[in-house]
C-alpha cells in the first residue's frame, strides 16, 4: 500500500499480548520527500510506563520514545542526560459535565453555571493538574482547530461576579457540590474543587474514579436509566480531527443521541446541530460550526476549562515531528550518534 509510510512485518505475542510490534519503512509511501526517514520502527509493549520512561531517561539502545508522558514526570525528562521533552497542542479538552438532571440543584439556570465558570481559576488548575503543560480554552472549540476564530475569550476568574450569581439563584442550605473525575485528571479535579470551595464558599466533596470502574461509571452517563452520583464530572474529551468539531465534541455532551449528555434533551442546541449537519457548503458550515461553540459558551452549558498538551519522551540524539492528532513518525529521523548508527 501506498497510503502508510510503515509496514507491519512481525508481531512477538507474550501472554496473549503483544509484545513487539515491528514496522519496515515501505518504499512505495506516496510522499518520499516527507519519508519514511527510518528503515525500522519498534513498538515495546510489555515494558510498563514506568520502566520505559526510565530506560528513555537513563540509557541508550532501548527506548527512543514514550508517548504519553504525565505532566509530574516531565521536569525529570527536562532534566535528563539522554531525553528531551517534547511537547505538543493537542486534540483533546478537559471539561466539567453539569448534571441538570439532578432534581435539588438548579443546574438548568443559567446562572449556576456560569456562576461555575468564573469561580474557577484556570491558571491555576493549568499549573496545580498539568504543572503548566496545557492551554486555557474558551469553550469547546479548540483556538488550533478550522473553527477556532470564534470571537470567544475564555471566561474570567471573577469571584465577586460568581458569588452573586450564586446568591440570585440561592443555593440549598447544606447542600454540598459532588465533583467526580477519573484518576487520570484527578489533580485538574481536585485544583478545580478548590477554586469553586474558596470563591464560592460551598463546601465541596471530589470523588475519584478509578480505572476499573469507569466503565460503569460511562455505562450509567451513556443509557441515560439512572441519574448520576455526582453534579459535576471533569472529564476529557477529544477526536482524531481538527474541523467540524460539533460532530463529535458537541454533539456528544449535548445532542439527543450524545452519550456524555447529562441533562433532559436540548431543542436550542439540536436545532443549531441539524443546520450545521445537513450544510454541505463548507465555508457555511465553518460558520455555523462558530456559531454552535459561541451558543455553548454563553449558555455555559459546561465547565470549560483546558487543553492539556502531549507529552513525550524523547532520546536527544532523534528528531521527533509530534502531531496534534495522531502519533506519527514519517518524519521521525536519527542523527549520526544515535545508537543504531554507531
Amino acid at each position: 500500500m501506498e497510503s502508510d509510510p510503515f509496514a507491519c512485518t512481525w508481531l512477538k505475542e507474550k501472554d496473549k499480548k503483544t509484545a513487539k510490534v515491528e514496522l519496515e519503512a515501505n518504499i512505495r509511501y506516496r510522499n518520499p520527500e516527507r519519508g519514511p526517514r527510518l528503515k525500522k520502527v519498534v513498538f515495546r509493549n510489555d515494558f510498563s510506563y514506568h520502566h520505559a520512561l526510565s530506560l528513555c531517561m537513563n540509557s541508550e539502545g532501548q527506548v527512543d520514545i514514550v508517548t504519553k508522558v504525565r505532566p509530574k514526570d516531565a521536569g525529570k525528562v527536562v532534566s535528563s542526560p539522554f531525553a528531551k521533552l517534547v511537547n505538543e497542542k493537542s486534540n483533546t479538552i478537559i471539561t466539567g459535565i453539569f448534571n441538570r438532571f439532578v432534581q435539588d440543584l438548579p443546574f438548568t439556570d443559567w446562572r449556576l453555571r456560569e456562576g461555575a465558570n468564573l469561580a474557577i481559576n484556570r491558571e491555576k488548575i493549568v499549573h496545580d493538574g498539568f504543572k503548566g503543560y496545557a492551554d486555557i480554552v474558551p469553550a469547546l472549540t479548540l483556538p488550533w482547530s478550522k473553527e477556532g476564530s470564534n470571537g470567544l475569550r475564555p471566561k474570567p476568574f471573577d469571584p465577586i461576579q460568581a458569588k452573586e450569581l450564586l446568591e440570585e439563584v440561592g443555593w440549598p442550605s447544606g447542600r454540598i457540590l459532588r465533583i467526580a473525575s477519573f484518576a487520570k485528571y484527578k489533580g485538574a479535579a481536585r485544583a478545580a474543587t478548590r477554586s469553586i470551595q474558596d470563591t464560592i464558599g460551598i463546601s465541596v466533596s471530589v470523588t475519584i474514579i478509578p480505572d476499573a470502574e469507569k466503565i460503569k461509571w460511562m455505562q450509567v452517563l451513556s443509557e441515560k436509566k439512572l441519574i448520576p452520583y455526582w453534579d459535576l464530572l471533569i472529564i476529557d474529551i477529544s477526536a482524531f480531527f481538527l474541523e467540524d468539531m460539533p460532530a463529535y465534541f458537541h454533539r456528544e455532551l449535548f445532542g439527543f443521541d450524545g452519550s456524555l449528555r447529562a441533562g433532559p434533551r436540548l431543542k436550542s442546541f439540536e436545532h443549531r446541530f441539524t443546520a450545521f449537519a445537513v450544510e454541505t457548503n463548507r465555508n457555511k458550515r465553518k460558520k455555523l460550526a462558530q456559531e454552535i461553540d459561541q451558543y455553548v459558551y454563553h449558555e455555559a452549558l459546561a465547565l470549560f476549562l483546558c487543553s492539556p498538551r502531549e507529552l513525550y519522551a524523547v532520546k536527544k540524539n532523534v528528531n521527533f515531528i509530534p502531531f496534534r492528532t495522531t502519533f506519527e513518525l514519517a518524519e521521525t529521523e536519527v542523527t549520526a550518534n544515535h545508537w543504531s548508527l554507531r
